[in-house]
């Protein structure tokens, strides 16, 4: 007998076939097992120009960008390494070569090849 993969839902153990779908008989979810399931509070983005965007990608600045309260500018070209997305205005968290965290807005990014 196979094992059956825990419910993705409750993480309940006492799951059944029914035909090609698995059902948990504890919270009556189903799914297809061959289904990719996806996380709907991910966040997706986009660099600038349509690549999808994960964390530790590099990627380099498109334009050249003011930093808010201080005389430093980004300059076209500066490299960066993603850390984490955020859930905000300023949607990428990232280390900037030569000066640190800071978070950066995706359209002004393109994903490194």
């Amino acid at each position: 007998m196979s094992a059956m993969p825990p419910c993705p839902k409750c993480e309940s153990e006492y799951v059944y076939e029914d035909g090609s779908n698995l059902v948990c008989p504890e919270c009556a979810h189903e799914w297809n097992p061959s289904e990719v399931i996806v996380d709907p509070d991910a966040i997706i983005l986009k660099d600038a120009v349509g690549n999808l965007l994960a964390e530790e990608d590099k990627v380099t600045l498109i334009k050249d960008l003011k930093v808010k309260g201080s005389s430093l500018i980004l300059k076209v070209g500066t490299k960066a390494v993603i850390k984490r997305f955020v859930d905000a205005d300023h949607d990428i968290d990232c280390k900037v070569d030569g000066h640190g965290q800071m978070m950066l807005k995706s359209k002004f990014v393109r994903k490194q090849s």
